[in-house]
């Protein structure tokens, strides 16, 4: 009898390892699709609200269904003041969206964030994302080790072209790849009686930030990400051989005769979402608008993407440098002491395109990552973009917004509406380096 309770013991033990080994096998992610999460509750904050909340519930809804898990999305306007005060209080969700990796770097730094690679496979999001997105995600834990933590899940666009794809191949206008071909096509168009550009960056109390976007959509064409991330932390100042450059780049183009819709004078009370419209002009209107895929939000209804309208990539300066884009996005990550199973197949769900399948399609949102189907989304100029940005070189975030305040949105915004209205180089260079913060 002992011995027959013996084997017993020691096939219940291999049983148990066994079970073990092949939990060990899959992904949490597996786990969860087989229900062994079933009943479980994650919860999740960020600052989506309104409509945007509205797509983010539907797109984990399949999610929901599939695996039984509870996504509660807590979501508040005031998110990005108060995720820190909630994470030293020890009130923290099991995940969070920062909008931006300044905030995301902070808490990593104060001990707050666990590393992603610990629950989710390194080789994965490799495969998944490329290089860029990966170092994006990187930050110093408090003691001072490296670590990825987050997961990109959502981005938006900026180093794109609209133009008139009808309206080109009419007079006979084919894309530029290079950027001494859009500037030797934009003399082109003005010796043929047209406006190369539409250009606006009246925005209220914000006005001079899409100035501030071509600087540094140019920067990243004409410097390494590492100097362009040197630029962003004040290491290199505006009054350097490499800044100065970008700005007279942007001048060559915004201030030469004829290339602007209105004239120089007009780009600083044009209002940003009203500039574009003079692209849709049947007659007397401009042939080129350079800005963020949400745009599209302001050009007239019941235009077919693909047809009235298209996107060229905004072409290269250097090529060494390769391919950059430009813009910005959402970065989700799990908080120390949160790290159950269950949120770990929560997180390892968002570096999937299929968590953001139902938002693609609705238009207003792309996803980093490579397995993300062109089919998804709304239209293919939206995918276009999505493939460029997934492959892209280089991303970097906009780099106003990741600098201080007082610069990003305060000299660097109101230096480049000076240098519209007038002001000289030099003036503007000492006028935006004004605003660094004393260290």
């Amino acid at each position: 009898m002992k011995k027959f309770l013996s084997l017993l013991l020691v096939a219940a033990m291999l049983l148990g390892v066994t079970a073990a080994v092949s939990a060990q096998d899959k992904t949490y992610l597996e786990r969860a699709y087989e229900g062994e999460f079933k009943g479980k509750t994650v919860i999740f904050d960020g600052p989506f609200i309104d409509n945007d909340q509205v797509l983010f519930e539907e797109s984990i809804k399949d999610f929901e269904e599939k695996t039984g898990i509870d996504i509660q999305y807590i979501g508040n306007k005031d998110f990005e003041s108060t995720i820190q005060m909630r994470a030293e209080g020890g009130n923290a969700p099991d995940i969070a969206d920062f909008p931006q990796p300044g905030l995301m770097a902070n808490l990593a730094a104060g001990g707050y964030l666990v590393d992603v690679r610990d629950s989710i496979s390194e080789d994965w999001l490799k495969e998944n994302y490329s290089q860029s997105w990966l170092d994006l995600a990187m930050a110093k834990d408090k003691d001072g080790n490296d670590i990825m933590a987050g997961v990109w899940a959502r981005n938006n666009a900026k180093s794109q072209v609209y133009y008139r794809p009808a309206v080109w191949a009419e007079a006979g206008y084919e894309v530029p790849t290079t950027w001494d071909e859009m500037m030797a096509l934009s003399k082109q168009m003005v010796e043929d009686g047209e406006t190369p550009w539409c250009i606006g960056i009246e925005s209220g109390g914000a006005t001079g930030w899409p100035a501030t976007d071509w600087i540094e959509d140019i920067m990243l064409r004409t410097v390494t990400p590492e100097t362009y991330d040197k630029w962003t932390k004040g290491e290199l100042k505006f009054d350097s051989p490499e800044v100065r450059n970008a700005i007279q780049i942007l001048s060559d183009l915004w201030f030469a005769d004829g290339f602007v819709y209105g004239g120089r004078k007009a780009i600083a009370s044009t209002n940003f979402g009203e500039s574009v419209k003079p692209l849709f002009y049947d007659t007397d209107g401009c042939m080129m608008h350079r800005m963020g895929n949400f745009i599209t939000a302001y050009f007239p209804e019941g235009l077919t993407p693909g047809v009235d309208y298209d996107v060229f990539y905004l072409p290269p300066i250097n090529p060494e440098m390769g391919n950059p884009y430009l813009g910005a996005g959402d970065i989700y990550g799990m908080f120390v002491g949160h790290d159950r199973d269950e949120v770990k197949a929560v997180l390892e769900f968002f570096s999937h395109g299929e968590s953001l399948k139902f938002w693609l399609g609705q238009g207003g949102a792309m996803f980093p990552g490579k397995d993300a189907d062109p089919s998804w989304y709304a239209n293919p100029t939206d995918a276009k973009i999505a493939g460029w940005v997934a492959n892209a070189s280089t991303f970097r975030f906009d780099g106003s917004d990741l600098m201080p305040a007082a610069v990003g949105a305060g000299t660097f915004w109101k230096g480049m509406t000076d240098l519209v209205t007038g002001s000289d180089i030099e003036t503007v260079i000492k006028e935006i380096d004004a605003g660094w913060p004393a260290k």
